[in-house]
């Protein structure tokens, strides 16, 4: 993940419909390419641009989520009691 991925954590992705070909992990191909449709700062403009999204695309679905695979956690011994 770039550092510029973790500054805009809140993500727009492309919900993929059930016929879509899966591959042997389950997943379908086109999920594996990039299903993110764009990385926001804060969760209002994530939730504003959906808007946008959900009205101006109809036959298509999407959703928010908070992408924490690029977030480090703290050693046990540095986490405060």
């Amino acid at each position: 993940m770039t550092y510029l991925q973790q500054l805009h954590p809140w993500c727009i992705i492309r919900i993929l419909s059930n016929n879509q070909e899966l591959d042997n992990t389950g997943l379908s191909k086109a999920s594996q390419q990039s299903d993110i449709v764009a990385r926001f700062r804060k969760r209002n403009d994530a939730v504003a641009y959906l808007q946008v999204l959900e009205s101006s695309i109809k036959n298509i679905k999407f959703a928010i989520i908070f992408d924490v695979q690029g977030v480090q956690q703290l050693p046990e011994s540095d986490a405060l009691n």
